[in-house]
C-alpha cells in the first residue's frame, strides 16, 4: 500500500465516526507504511492523541518506528506532508519477522549498514561477524542488532527531535534514495532499502571526492552492501533523478543539503555538492 494523502482522509474520517476522544487511542501494527500514516492520523485528529507502534517488519523495527516522524507522500515526493508526534511506546518483537519475505527482509539491512557508517557503534564488528546468522533470521544476534539500532536512532532523536543538523545525520543515503522511490513510484519496484542502498554508494563517493573520506571505509561499506544482496542495478536516468531531488524536503532555495561522511562515524550535514559532481556519483551507481 502507497501512502496518499487521500488515505489519511480516509482514516481521519473514520476516527470521527468512530468517536474517538482525546484520551483514546491509536495502535499501528504493521510496517513502516501502516506507522507512518497511522502516526499521521493520531498526530493531526483532534490536534494530536496517543498511539502505540508495533512494527512488524525489520525496517520499521530499526528504523521508521523510532522518532516520531509520520507522514504521508504527495504527487511530488515522498512524505512530504506529515508531523513529528511520538509513539506512548514502540514495540518491538523480533519473532513475528519469520513470515517476512526475504527481499523486504534483507532491504532493511541498508539502514542497518547507515548507521554503521554515522555513528560510533559496535554494529560494523557484528555485522562483519554475523551476518550469515542475521540473514538467516537467528533471533539471538537479530535481536541484539534491533536493540542498538534502536538506541543509536533514539540518541540522536532525543537530542534533536525537530531535525536540525543533529538528526539529519539519518539522511545519509536517503537523498538520492528517496528520489529513486519517487521515480520508480513508491511501489514494489524498488523497496526503501534497495533505494537507500543505491543512495549510500552515492554518497559515499561524494563523501570520497568532497570530503577525503578514506576509500577503504567507504569500500566496506559498498561491500556489505553487496553481501546483503542489496548491489543490484537499478536502472534510472540521472536527469529524471535528479528532478525528483529539487522535492527533497531538505532543499532551501535551490540548494540540496547532503549528508557525508569525513570518515565512519563523522558525517557532516547541509554539504553542498556541485551539479556536475552529483551527475557523476548518479552516473556511477545508475545503469542505463
Amino acid at each position: 500500500p502507497l501512502k496518499p494523502w487521500t488515505e489519511a482522509g480516509r482514516m481521519l474520517d473514520r476516527l470521527g465516526t468512530a468517536g474517538l476522544q482525546r484520551n483514546d487511542c491509536v495502535i499501528a501494527l504493521g510496517g513502516g507504511t501502516v506507522g507512518d500514516l497511522a502516526g499521521f492520523v493520531a498526530g493531526t485528529y483532534l490536534r494530536g492523541i496517543a498511539w502505540v507502534n508495533v512494527p512488524t517488519t525489520l525496517l520499521a523495527m530499526v528504523d521508521s518506528a523510532i522518532g516520531g516522524k509520520t507522514g504521508v507522500n504527495l504527487s511530488r515526493g515522498k512524505n512530504l506532508a506529515g508531523v513529528i508526534w511520538q509513539p506512548r511506546a514502540v514495540i518491538c518483537d523480533p519473532d513475528v519477522l519469520a513470515s517476512q519475505d526475504d527481499r523486504s527482509f534483507r532491504s532493511a539491512f541498508a539502514e542497518i549498514v547507515k548507521y554503521s557508517m554515522i555513528v560510533e557503534t559496535p554494529l560494523a564488528t557484528t555485522l562483519d561477524g554475523q551476518l550469515a546468522r542475521l540473514l538467516s533470521r537467528d533471533p539471538d544476534p537479530l535481536t541484539s542488532v534491533i536493540r542498538e539500532c534502536c538506541a543509536a536512532k533514539a540518541r540522536i532523536v532525543a537530542s534533536d527531535e525537530r531535525e536540525g543538523a543533529g538528526r539529519a545525520v539519518l539522511n545519509y543515503g536517503h537523498t538520492v534514495g528517496h528520489a529513486l522511490e519517487a521515480a520508480s513510484g513508491f511501489g514494489d519496484t524498488l523497496l526503501h532499502g534497495e533505494a537507500v542502498a543505491v543512495g549510500m554508494r552515492a554518497a559515499g563517493l561524494l563523501s570520497i571526492r568532497t570530503l577525503g573520506c578514506p576509500p577503504g571505509e567507504i569500500g566496506w561499506q559498498d561491500e556489505m552492501i553487496e553481501r546483503c544482496g542489496l548491489a543490484t542495478t537499478s536502472v534510472f536516468d540521472p536527469e529524471r533523478v535528479l528532478g525528483y531531488m529539487g522535492a527533497d524536503k531538505k532543499t532551501v532555495g535551490d540548494r540540496l543539503g547532503w549528508v557525508l561522511l569525513e570518515a565512519r562515524g563523522r558525517p557532516r550535514t547541509g554539504q553542498h555538492v556541485p551539479a556536475a559532481e552529483v551527475r557523476d556519483a548518479l552516473d556511477a551507481v545508475l545503469a542505463r
